[in-house]
């Protein structure tokens, strides 16, 4: 009976519903509603709102400027809402700064729930959408992830440069059919990641008083304190550039007969394919693609600098790693793609990457376009929702130990249960799922597998007292989250596996850079 009248009350739709009450939260002042309530700059925003599961249950909700926030601090209420019931939870909220004045309302992430939108997941679907499909990039993606060894092996105090440089290299190829810069900086890959930090800061939900006070933007530059206003100019200017300029790269490589099979080459065939309006769809392909750069090379950073995070502070996983890379593939070649369903622990370890520490760990927000009821609670029309992903895969009840990097609870050995794919919450829920997942955790996998076999990982040594200094397992705030700076020191595992990483460049030989001819094309 019980049991009865929790579906009942979890799925019921009120014809009174403007009568049920918000979900619980603090109480605001007038006029401000909840806006000291927002976290404060500098502060983990999951753990933040997890503080409301404590005092107001599962969801809770603040009101900002009039703008309510539904936090959700429960999986199945979010699968619930977000996946149930996706057809009118499936939007982007307004955002003034990030989306209306820089322009990234016109990208897949930030789009609202409409025809673009849809027309969006269509064109990624048929090219990346399927194991098959995104198999056509499987030896580019191999070909940059030796690279990387390659660069690591010579100046391993840079890693982080060197997985910014790898992940920006494959996204621009994949997405354009651009040849990065090998050995010094390059130009696309430098202003797409600025493009892309300047979004992590935009989009944060309250971090642009506009976003909560619209009528802001129309005040006159001269006023004081409206400096943001120069600042939007000058991100947009940016965005444009970064969009514009790889499009027209395309096109000009095109016309010479020169492109690569690219995902934006694909689209521009199927366009003259279907015979559609080339203005439109031109408008839809050139952020199509962006898009594809902006939901996969930030993400990447952060879960590979996680992954050597992680080698660094659990030497015995990276050893049980290491040990099954031995005895299945042997010392005499680096693993590829086609050997991972052979390599269950380093999937279980992929995996892991992604549960100890969630890219988003508060997902993007999700707006509601209808007024609905959960719980007996009123969710408005045009409510923001805020997933805990974070919480999700650190759950307790959910992952036994879940602050511990173990890639053993997703394998079934010694009668072991294994626990929740983060799969179901990593990459998004219902309409809003990413389209390239797959490409995701193929570029994870081909980068992790080959630095375990043929790197090891370990902590820095103190001068003065010769003991192993333990970096510190921090997470720093933003829409896309990434370790606190760490050292580790990175080595190859042998001199026969210095050997192998230098034997890269005969199989996958650098390639000239298309860098000269990007800053050639004016748009």
């Amino acid at each position: 009976m019980a049991g009865a009248t929790w579906c009942y009350l979890f799925v019921a739709r009120s014809n009174n519903a403007s009568r049920a009450p918000l979900p619980p939260g603090p109480k605001g002042l007038p006029i401000l509603g909840n806006l000291n309530d927002l976290p404060k700059p500098g502060q983990f925003e999951p753990r933040h709102w997890l503080k409301h599961k404590d005092l107001y249950g599962p969801i809770s909700s603040i009101t900002v400027m009039g703008q309510t926030l539904i936090i959700i601090n429960d999986s199945k209420l979010a699968f619930e809402l977000m996946e149930k019931r996706s057809a009118i939870h499936s939007s982007r909220p307004r955002q003034i700064f990030a989306g209306e004045m820089v322009g990234w309302e016109n990208t897949l992430g930030l789009c609202p729930y409409n025809y673009r939108f849809r027309a969006f997941r269509k064109k990624m679907a048929k090219i990346i959408g399927t194991k098959s499909s995104a198999s056509q990039f499987n030896k580019l993606q191999e070909a940059e992830a030796g690279h990387f060894l390659l660069h690591v092996l010579e100046k391993p105090e840079n890693l982080l440069e060197h997985i910014r440089r790898e992940a920006g290299a494959v996204i621009l190829k994949i997405a354009y059919g651009y040849t990065a810069e090998s050995h010094k900086n390059d130009l696309l890959v430098d202003i797409a990641g600025d493009a892309m930090d300047k979004f992590a800061r935009a989009a944060v939900p309250g971090a642009f008083l506009v976003d909560m006070i619209p009528f802001l933007r129309y005040l006159p530059d001269w006023v004081p304190g409206t400096n943001w206003k120069q600042t939007a100019k000058q991100w947009r200017s940016e965005l444009d550039n970064v969009v514009e300029k790889p499009y027209a790269f395309v096109k000009d490589q095109k016309a010479r007969g020169k492109h690569e099979t690219s995902f934006l080459a694909q689209l521009l065939d199927q366009d003259v394919a279907d015979g559609a309006d080339s203005r439109n769809e031109a408008a839809i392909d050139k952020m199509a693609a962006m898009s594809l750069y902006t939901g996969g090379a930030d993400t990447t950073v952060s879960s590979l600098a996680c992954f050597f995070l992680a080698m660094t502070v659990y030497p015995e996983v990276q050893k049980k790693a290491r040990e099954e890379i031995d005895r299945v593939i042997g010392p005499d070649r680096l693993p590829t793609v086609a050997d991972r369903e052979k390599l269950p622990y380093i999937n279980a370890t992929v995996k892991e990457v992604l549960r100890w520490q969630p890219v988003a760990p508060m997902g993007l927000p999700h707006t509601s376009t209808a007024e609905d009821v959960c719980l007996g609670h009123r969710i408005p029309k045009g409510s923001m929702l805020l997933a805990n992903v974070w919480h999700f895969t650190h759950d307790p009840q959910t992952y036994h130990d879940p602050m511990t990097f173990r890639p053993e609870r997703f394998l079934p050995i010694n009668g072991n249960i294994p626990e929740q794919d983060p799969d179901a919450y990593v990459f998004g829920f219902g309409r809003r799922v990413c389209p390239g997942r797959i490409l995701a955790e193929n570029a994870l996998y081909i980068t992790i597998v080959q630095s375990l076999a043929a790197l090891n990982v370990g902590k820095p040594v103190d001068a003065v007292g010769g003991k192993e200094i333990e970096p510190e397992v921090k997470m720093l705030p933003g829409v896309v989250s990434h370790p606190a700076p760490f050292n580790c020191v990175i080595k190859p595992r042998s001199e026969k596996h210095e050997r192998l990483i230098r034997s890269i460049e005969k199989t996958y030989p650098w390639e000239e850079s298309d860098a000269n001819i990007l800053e050639g094309i004016k748009v």
